[in-house]
Parts: C-alpha cells; sequence; structure tokens
C-alpha cells in the first residue's frame, strides 16, 4: 500500500495548520489519506482535536525531531466553516 501524500505545514504557526489542514481534506475524496508534518506544539492539540469535530479518524501522531506528524483519513466531507480563505 503507497504511503499518504504528505502535507508540509512545518514553519506555520496558530491555526494556520489546523485550517490548512482542513481545507486540503476538504479537497481530497472521502476514505483518501493524508499525512500532515507540522512545527507548531498547539497543532498537537488543535489537529486530533478538528479531526474529532469534523468526523475525520485521526489513525497517528507521531512526534518527530522537529515537531508532530499526523496520519488523517477522510471519513466525510464536514459541512461549511466560513474559514475557506486560508
Amino acid at each position: 500500500m503507497a504511503s499518504p501524500p504528505v502535507y508540509d505545514l512545518r514553519g506555520l504557526k496558530c491555526p494556520l495548520p489546523v485550517l490548512k489542514t482542513r481545507k486540503k481534506l476538504a479537497s481530497l475524496p472521502i476514505g483518501a489519506e493524508l499525512c500532515v508534518e507540522t512545527t507548531d506544539a498547539l497543532a498537537a492539540i488543535d489537529i486530533p482535536h478538528a479531526c474529532r469535530e469534523d468526523g475525520q479518524r485521526l489513525l497517528a501522531c507521531e512526534v518527530t525531531a522537529f515537531g508532530h506528524r499526523f496520519f488523517i483519513r477522510k471519513e466525510c466531507d464536514p459541512p461549511p466553516r466560513g474559514d475557506e480563505e486560508f
């Protein structure tokens, strides 16, 4: 099985990692998987929370030398949130 595409959000500060992750997931088909890499410490709280809130599945979260890596599977199309400009 192929590795999911990596979405590199390293260097971005809160709230951009979670907003960009939501936007990227919205553009993917249901069932797609995504690997998100971040350096913002708050992403460790924000991205798992957003996954729960939006109905997506957080498959794994890893601590890396630079921050965190999240493996997410898109389970559904969440309702519009109003933060699409990010």
